[in-house]
Formats: structure tokens, C-alpha cells, sequence
């Protein structure tokens, strides 16, 4: 590749070497050169939420940040939740027992966002919810199951 730079990217905890043109996405070094296509691409302006992962444990819309800027970072997606030959992590079951979910493109940017609110409030408040859920965008439920699944994440993690 010409005009190309090597990253390391760890994502899920496996380490990636890969070389790209540095002004590649981040959503699509994970979608297209990783292979991990459950960070979805939905809006191309990052207003939509759904390309939302950790990194380093914060969540960042992935379609903001160049691989460049992530070399080195650990990135969580929302393929990391759960161990592929165990259960769902608690919140992906509480999206699922809540109907936070219903065609799903948004479902794993929620996911991870909620995530990350858990992981800084594990009691937030609906209210905090709501305010921490408003950068991504659900054209199918209406909010009220996601805030519920929050909700229901967050009892069963504090167990």
C-alpha cells in the first residue's frame, strides 16, 4: 500500500498488526480489515451512535476516530461483551428479556454505550440514563424498552 502506516490495534483483547492508509476509519479497520462487522456503520456523520465501541474504556463513536489515533488503545466492540461458548453478557440478556431491541442496527452501539455507563454509574438513575443513551439513535423502539433494559443491566450486574 502506498502511502501506508503499521497500527497495532487490540481489540477484545487480541492483538492486531495491520497496515492501513492513515486516513482510514477506525469503524472500518474493525468492520474491514479486522472482520469483526458488529460495529455497524449507520449514519457517516456521527450522529447516530451505531459504530459506538470503548476505547480504553470510554465510548467513542468509531466513525470519528482514524486506526491511527487507536494504535495502541484497547478496543472493546460489541463482539468483546460476551465469551463466544458462554452466556450473553447481562446486558445483551437484558436487551433481549426487555425488547430493547427490535430490527437491531443500533442494538450494538446501545450496547456498548451502555456498557460504559455501567462500568462508570452501576446505579445510574433513569434520568442519567436517558441523558447517557442521547447520542444514538433508535428508529424503531422508541426508547422506553433500552432505558428498561439499562435498567434491568444494572440490577442484575449489582447481584
Amino acid at each position: 500500500m502506498a502511502d501506508s502506516i503499521d497500527v497495532t490495534l487490540t481489540v477484545n483483547g487480541i492483538s492486531h498488526s495491520v497496515t492501513v492508509e492513515p486516513r482510514l476509519l477506525l469503524v472500518h479497520a474493525i468492520r474491514d480489515v479486522i472482520g469483526l462487522t458488529g460495529t455497524h456503520v449507520g449514519c457517516d456523520t456521527s450522529q447516530c451512535g451505531a459504530c459506538t465501541v470503548l476505547m480504553d474504556g470510554s465510548a467513542v463513536k468509531s466513525c470519528t476516530i482514524l486506526a491511527a489515533q487507536a494504535d495502541g488503545e484497547e478496543i472493546e466492540t460489541v463482539e468483546g461483551l460476551a465469551d463466544p461458548d458462554g452466556p450473553l453478557h447481562p446486558i445483551q440478556q437484558a436487551f433481549a428479556d426487555k425488547h430493547g431491541l427490535q430490527c437491531g442496527f443500533c442494538t450494538p452501539g446501545m450496547l456498548m454505550l451502555s456498557k460504559a455507563l455501567l462500568d462508570e454509574n452501576p446505579h445510574p438513575t433513569r434520568d442519567e440514563i436517558k441523558h447517557a443513551l442521547a447520542g444514538n439513535l433508535c428508529r424503531c423502539t422508541g426508547y422506553q424498552n433500552i432505558v428498561l433494559s439499562v435498567e434491568t443491566a444494572a440490577e442484575r450486574l449489582a447481584r
